[in-house]
């Protein structure tokens, strides 16, 4: 096969008979052999192959009968491309631009296809150029892009987009152009082709570009001084896609996008001058700012404010100059609710002011735009109101009770008192105070100051002068005279002080008063106890009892006393019981000696009395504590003796005679017959010692007695008794 086609023969029906390339690398001959006896589609002839797009080259040719379809070739040497086309015109597509192709093609039917027509040669057009176009300015735009392969020169065009206007053309041999007299703001198409040696045309480029838009006219600003914001506005500019607002001022910058005709910056800051402009944007670009509107914000209100109370009840606020501040107004409210203003250039302002209250200062700073906002609110507590109505309502020796009326801002009252000396506080909250431990009879200066925390005591509230109820005396001795006055001394502590002298005691009260030192207390009850006990009074007050000092009086004497004669050498005395006496002394005592007795009863026996004496009778009544009292005295005559030598003689049938021997002195007696039928007496003279009884009964057995009867006539019992028997006529021994 070294020259000649090489041949194959298919025992199936179907031959394909390829004849090896023998003139050209890229020619061959292919021959389908049908069994059928079908045979392949007439070879077509082109009849012409030409580029309009630089990727591609179209081909005409006539049509061949029984062809279905044609398969086109375009080679260029290093690669081969086919495109199975149904009819004529056909396309060979993907490939490159300004390249020279040979172009075949092949009919296809149903029996197979045929050879290659004969080549024919066309090169494809220039590539379009890639362009790069921006808007350098509102009125212009810049085309640009990279060179064309073979190109020689370049034609650009610009149009309206929506096609009204004139169209712009230029031919140029470099890579960019530069269109400018352009409306802002409008869409344009741009189309560029390049052309080769031959001025064939290339591709050509399209793209749209929009210029920027002009900077947005009338621009208006409205500020809202109570939000710190400002609403700017204008006239919408022709292609604007979106406009952005701008506010410089200081180191702040603030800014709003919209794509409407107003924008709203918030958040502004007070006491700053803003420079406002406008640019309008599409995507072109934007616009140069618009000429720059000054803005003038509300001043801020004045921060460090001082405040003063000086002179008590004038406030005086002041404050430092504020940006952009014309004027202020400082605003005063207390805590009850007034409140009052002040209106000045200046930076101060003076106000009335009363103590106690809490003020809430606002200070407002204005221009042409407005007020300030709200800055701090300051207060100031003025010191405490001083209490009044300051009285007390105890005043002792140590202790003085204050009370007043409550003190419009205190929390805390704080009380001194001052001897000159000594100071005495008191602090509390509530509007009363005891000042303790004072020295009595002592004049203090005391003070009653209010106190807050936040301002402290106010020092201006006066004082006034209370002096202290006086010292208690000290009874220095009591002393009792003869006639039981009581002396009572004491050591005076005090000037101008009456001292009052109470003796108290189960029988009652008993005072007396003096300026000195001493007083005389009388009439006290004898056998009674009391306990003394001194007050000095003065205009402060009065003091406190001094330390009692007991009393006890004398017991008092019985009212009565008696005497009685119990026998003959004995009597017995007895008394009414005396007040606060215990025991009781009885003393009989007479020329022939003393006879007496110690008892705690009411009566006592004393015995070797001789009869026929006078006595004196003396009775002390002594109390618990030894205190004795003499009692009066009274004489007492003992009885008579009982006589002697009794004897009885009988007088005839019923009668007796009853003689005795008389006692040394005169004496009246009486003589008593007791017998079971009767008492029989018998009183004779004084000047007789015998005694008749007639008329007795006889048979009878009589007790005789003869006694002395004293000078009150009370009969003595206690001389010896003698029996008498009237049978046997004689007397018997008792």
């Amino acid at each position: 096969m070294a020259g000649g086609p090489e041949k194959c023969l298919s025992l199936i029906g179907l031959c394909l008979i390829c004849l090896k390339m023998v003139s050209s690398p890229s020619q061959f001959t292919c021959n389908y052999l049908v069994a059928s006896e079908k045979t392949a589609p007439e070879i077509p002839t082109i009849d012409q192959a030409y580029s309009k797009i630089s990727n591609s080259i179209t081909v005409e040719w006539a049509t061949v009968p029984g062809a279905t379809s044609y398969l086109l070739t375009a080679e260029d040497g290093d690669t081969v491309i086919e495109t199975m086309v149904a009819n004529s015109p056909g396309t060979v597509t993907g490939l490159k631009a300004a390249t020279l192709y040979q172009i075949t093609i092949r009919s296809i039917s149903a029996a197979g296809r045929s050879q290659a027509s004969p080549p024919k040669q066309a090169k494809t057009v220039l590539a379009a150029p890639i362009l790069e176009v921006s808007c350098p300015s509102p009125d212009a735009i810049l085309v640009q892009w990279e060179a064309v392969y073979m190109a020689i020169g370049f034609s650009v065009s610009i149009t309206r987009a929506n096609g009204l206007g004139r169209i712009w053309k230029e031919n140029t041999t470099n890579t960019s152009l530069t269109f400018s007299s352009l409306d802002a703001g409008t869409l344009y198409t741009i189309k560029a082709y390049a052309w080769n040696a031959n001025g064939i045309p290339g591709d050509d480029s399209t793209c749209n570009q929009r210029t920027s838009p002009h900077a947005p006219a009338n621009i208006q600003v409205s500020f809202d001084s109570g939000t710190l914001k400002v609403t700017i506005s204008w006239t919408p500019t022709e292609g604007a896609f979106n406009y952005t607002v701008m506010a410089l001022g200081g180191s702040s910058e603030l800014s709003c996008s919209t794509s409407f005709s107003s924008c709203t910056i918030s958040s502004l800051q007070c006491g700053t001058e803003y420079l406002i402009s406008v640019l309008a944007s599409n995507d072109a670009g934007s616009s140069k700012s618009t000429s720059a509107v000054t803005l003038k914000t509300v001043a801020c209100a004045p921060g460090r404010v001082t405040i003063q109370e000086d002179p008590h009840g004038h406030l005086s606020v002041a404050w430092p100059n504020v940006k952009l501040g014309d004027y202020y107004v400082a605003f005063v409210k207390s805590d009850d609710g007034l409140e009052v203003h002040c209106n000045t250039s200046l930076t101060q302002c003076n106000f009335l002011s009363e103590c106690g209250f809490t003020y809430f200062i606002s200070i407002f700073a204005y221009n042409k735009a407005g007020q300030s906002p709200l800055g701090d609110v300051f207060n100031y507590t003025t010191a405490p109101c001083c209490p009044s109505d300051i009285h007390p309502v105890l005043v002792s020796n140590d202790r003085v009770e204050i009370v007043w009326s409550p003190a419009r801002g205190a929390e805390l009252y704080e009380t001194k008192a001052i001897d000159g000396y000594n100071v005495v506080e008191c602090n509390d909250t509530t509007p009363a105070c005891t000042l303790s431990a004072l020295e009595c009879n002592t004049k203090y200066n005391i003070t009653v100051y209010s106190f807050s925390e936040v301002r402290g005591s106010n020092m201006s509230c006066t004082s006034q002068f209370i002096t202290t109820a006086p010292c208690s005396p000290e009874i220095k001795n009591v002393s009792k005279d003869a006639f039981s006055v009581i002396n009572v001394h004491w050591r005076p502590t005090n000037d101008d002080a009456t001292y009052t002298v109470t003796a108290q005691g189960e029988k009652g009260l008993y005072r007396c008063s003096s300026t000195g030192e001493s007083c005389t207390l009388a009439g006290l009850p004898c056998g009674s106890a009391f306990s003394i006990t001194a007050v000095a009074e003065t205009q402060a007050g009065r003091s406190l009892p001094s330390f009692s000092v007991p009393l006890e009086m004398a017991p008092c004497c019985p009212v009565s006393l008696t005497v009685t004669q119990v026998t003959q050498s004995v009597i017995n005395v007895s008394w009414t019981l005396g007040t606060g006496a215990q025991t009781y002394v009885a003393v009989l005592e007479s020329q022939a000696g003393q006879s007496k007795c110690h008892t705690h009863e009411n009566h006592c026996l004393l015995g070797c009395i001789r009869c026929g004496i006078n006595y004196t009778v003396a009775l002390k009544a002594i109390s618990a504590t030894g205190l004795t009292v003499d009692c009066a005295f009274q004489s007492y005559s003992s009885s008579v003796c009982c006589p002697l030598g009794v004897k009885l003689y009988r007088l005839g049938p019923n009668g007796i005679r009853i003689y005795w021997q008389a006692s040394r002195g005169s004496a009246n007696y009486s003589t008593d017959l007791y017998g079971s039928k009767g008492i029989f007496t018998c009183a004779p003279s004084s000047s007789f010692s015998f005694c008749d009884v007639m008329e007795i009964p006889c048979g009878d057995v009589y007790t005789v007695m003869v006694s002395p009867v004293a000078e009150t006539g009370l009969k003595l019992t206690f001389c010896p008794k003698k029996i008498y028997s009237e049978k046997k006529g004689q007397m018997l021994a008792a």
